[in-house]
């Protein structure tokens, strides 16, 4: 099969193309021929040999988490009726045409919803929905979303809508700033110029009740400015490190500071009740995924220098294509 292979930690020219053989289902696992592989900007850390005390890789491996496809191959133990059915897989790895996971990986498409769709939802609509749960918007309070018109911060700006708050957005470019104002923010301003911050806190009438970080780092650790007295701050953004915010200045203002990153990733059973609602909602019409890039498997490490770059809007996936059964 196809793939594309880190053999070595380092810049984007590491994602190299391979042949290696089709992966073969034991007891409780499947095979999904996979249709679109999802990137996040995660993966182009780790290819860079950062998080092994988080996220281990042995080298040589095959990066990703997953993707959306349909079970080409089934082992012993699992219902044989699951071959043909489209399906999001969320597992450790993900850029090859088959990818091997546990059958408890894998969650089924709804009817009425694109492969693409599905894809997207892998990580981002996770991570959104479980930001959502921690942050909990409340009707008629201001919400800030910084990289909001990443994958899960696009998510992130439905939510807070869709709750009944009123969305400041906050991104780097007019383009981004345009797609967060279709999504319902009410206002957007550029984290790029000066006094970004001070703009956020004069629109929302002192600061905002809510805010969701998506930048991380020195960025991050400056949007705690951005916070209203007694507001919440929740803190996922990894693109610079994380944000370091002032726990004296928070106390101080009794600001509620939230890591969940800190925390290591959700347990399996959470995972696949978040996907599974974030699929629905899709499905429903609820909750949109903006797909801002999609590239051929072979092209992998363009989409990494694109996420490196911040020139992407929306999600990236990489589209694969090969689904047939064995």
């Amino acid at each position: 099969m196809r793939a594309i292979q880190v053999a070595a930690f380092g810049g984007p020219e590491v994602l190299s193309p391979a042949e290696l053989p089709d992966p073969v289902p034991g007891p409780g696992q499947v095979v999904v021929g996979m249709a679109a592989a999802d990137v996040i900007f995660l993966d182009t850390l780790l290819r860079s040999g950062w998080g092994q005390d988080f996220f281990p890789r042995t080298l040589p491996y095959v990066p990703g988490g997953g993707g959306a496809g349909a079970v080409v191959e089934t082992g012993d133990g699992v219902d044989p009726t699951w071959i043909g059915q489209q399906v999001v897989v969320r597992t450790s790895t993900g850029y090859a045409e088959r990818v091997l996971a546990d059958v408890e990986e894998i969650t089924p498409v709804p009817d009425g919803l694109a492969i693409e769709a599905a894809a997207a939802l892998v990580h981002d609509g996770v991570t959104a929905l479980s930001l959502d749960r921690l942050g909990k918007p409340e009707k008629g309070e201001w919400v800030l979303v910084s990289a909001a018109a990443g994958g899960a911060g696009s998510l992130l700006v439905q939510l807070a809508v869709d709750a009944g708050a009123r969305v400041a957005a906050a991104a780097s470019s007019n383009v981004k700033l345009s797609l967060a104002r279709r999504l319902g923010a009410e206002v957007a301003i550029d984290y790029t110029q000066p006094d970004w911050v001070g703009r956020v806190r004069e629109a929302t009438g002192g600061g905002a009740a809510l805010v969701y970080d998506g930048a991380g780092g020195p960025l991050g650790t400056l949007t705690l400015d951005a916070v209203a007295k007694d507001g919440r701050f929740v803190t996922y953004g990894t693109s610079d490190g994380f944000a370091a915010p002032d726990s004296e200045l928070a106390t101080r203002r009794g600001i509620r500071v939230f890591a969940p990153l800190l925390d290591g990733p959700p347990d399996q059973e959470t995972v696949r009740e978040l996907l599974d609602l974030a699929l629905k909602r899709a499905a429903e019409g609820r909750l949109h995924p903006t797909i801002g890039a999609t590239y051929p498997l072979e092209r992998a490490a363009a989409a990494h220098r694109a996420l490196a770059a911040r020139s992407t809007v929306g999600k990236s996936l990489l589209l694969v294509g090969r689904q047939t059964p064995s």
